[in-house]
């Protein structure tokens, strides 16, 4: 049993990027990274490394930022740090966790590799490359560390798992479906069009297809609060608003899945009463 890997190069304008694609059966996910200005946002996957680091020589980086800890965005970061001598910028509450053994379920290390510890440095709310001031936006939800950069001078976002596809329909465990809607409402505060997700890769009108997002997320939690005050269960909402099962569920032993979103609801509801 072999996971299959490749990797697709290209440009978009003045970003440079590389997205990498693994496959095993039917299960097919992706993750991206972006250059541009002697800055590098997020590293990819330890399993795609060979795949990447060719993309890390052809690049003059000066420093890396992280938008999260997951070992999707972070695989590439020990090379980075130790090989490159790169240094490896990111939200500080993850900064200890990220120099241990990488602790995360069996089938995310099949997937996407394990992790090598790496040593980061804290993010401030601003950060500089060579030509530009960029706005670091804490945007929790997926993770709790979360965030998304925003280059001032261009205009462009980079969002990292923030926006990912426009209608929801299964997530982590630990993701917070209140929190990810506060935090598309914050960035949509900010003066951006153009967007470069993480998995959705370029989105040319970053602020449409965000608005689009948070108006579903909020449909999504109106239908999940009605159903909850009509007496069905957890279990019963799911069923009502989620009829297809998806192959990653059954891989993850849950832990990617749709109540995930039900339940983050009706805990966040529960809260503020």
């Amino acid at each position: 049993m072999f996971v299959k890997k490749r990797s697709i190069k290209g440009e978009k304008g003045n970003v440079r990027y590389i997205e990498g694609l693994v496959t095993f059966h039917n299960v097919h996910l992706n993750v991206y990274c972006f250059e541009l200005d002697g800055v590098l946002i997020d590293t990819g996957a330890q399993v795609l490394l060979n795949e990447f680091t060719p993309f890390f020589a052809e690049s003059t980086l000066e420093q890396v930022v992280i938008t999260h800890y997951h070992e999707d965005h972070t695989g590439g970061a020990a090379y980075l740090h130790s090989k490159l001598k790169l240094p490896i910028y990111q939200n500080e509450m993850t900064i200890e966790q990220c120099a241990k053994k990488a602790d995360y379920p069996k089938y995310r290390k099949f997937f996407w590799g394990t992790r090598k510890p790496y040593h980061a440095r804290p993010l401030s709310k601003t950060f500089s490359s060579r030509t530009a001031t960029w706005d670091v936006i804490a945007t929790p939800g997926h993770s709790s560390d979360h965030l998304s950069f925003l280059n001032r001078e261009t205009g462009q976002l980079f969002s990292g798992d923030l926006y990912v596809t426009a209608k929801t329909k299964l997530v982590l465990r630990e993701e917070n479906i209140p929190l990810i809607i506060q935090s598309i409402e914050t960035v949509l505060t900010y003066d951006f069009e153009e967007m470069f997700c993480c998995h959705a890769g370029f989105v040319k009108d970053g602020r449409k297809a965000l608005t689009k997002k948070l108006h579903y997320l909020q449909e999504l939690q109106g239908k999940t609060l009605a159903l909850r005050k009509q007496g069905l269960t957890e279990y019963e909402i799911q069923a009502e608003l989620f009829s297809k099962k998806y192959p990653i569920t059954f891989f993850s032993s849950g832990e990617w899945d749709s109540i995930h979103i039900i339940r983050s609801i009706l805990r966040e509801n529960a809260l503020d009463k």
